[in-house]
């Protein structure tokens, strides 16, 4: 377990995963409303989604909870090859093995708790897990929006100056479709998401 002072950080076991899947699914509807993904959360998609997440052995989570004791925020990350397969899709048609690859896939975290180094540790402890594991690349895939899109905040800072500061790069050619509900819509919609990747 590690703190920063306020937040306590700690990489979930296996037996404990499924306990926490339900201040996962809070923390993803909640925190993914917002820009750039709009996501209107849905509680019969989450547990679809999430019990596919856990179901690999090599599933972690990192979760960051605050002096009560309640999960604020969470990282989540896996084998690729075990992830949803939208995500393999783009490096099975590029000959990449998906099964080189360690996916880090969500990182949630409640507005207050932001500017406190949560997300720079979410990547750390995330990064040890996958070479605990034996991967020697991590990836992860971050949507990509509309320069005009009517919902950009105006203050808007996109993350590519921290990911890059960790030393990731946008993968050329990779590019990830997945699908699901805008904010206020209807029916869901295709967005491409650019994969990043380094070496670990």
């Amino acid at each position: 377990m590690q703190s920063n002072g306020q937040l306590t950080f700690s990489l979930l076991s296996a037996s404990e995963i499924a306990a926490a899947l339900d201040d996962l699914a809070r923390l993803r509807i909640s925190v993914f409303a917002a820009w750039p993904y709009l996501y209107a959360g849905d509680a019969a998609y989450e547990a679809r989604y999430l019990a596919q997440f856990a179901a690999s052995e090599g599933a972690v989570v990192i979760a960051a909870r605050d002096p009560a004791g309640r999960m604020v925020g969470a990282a989540t990350a896996a084998p690729l090859a075990d992830h949803a397969s939208e995500f393999a899709i783009p490096f099975a048609r590029a000959g990449l093995d998906p099964a080189d690859y360690f996916y880090l896939a969500e990182s949630v975290l409640e507005p207050a708790w932001r500017g406190q180094g949560a997300g720079k540790r979410f990547f750390e402890m995330r990064e040890a897990a996958g070479r605990a594991q034996g991967f020697g690349r991590a990836v992860f895939a971050a949507v990509v929006r509309p320069e005009d899109h009517p919902a950009r905040p105006a203050d808007h800072v996109p993350h590519d100056g921290f990911w890059r500061r960790r030393g990731y790069r946008p993968l050329e050619g990779l590019v990830a479709q997945f699908r699901w509900p805008d904010l206020g819509a209807t029916e869901e919609t295709t967005k491409p998401l650019q994969v990043w990747g380094r070496e670990l």
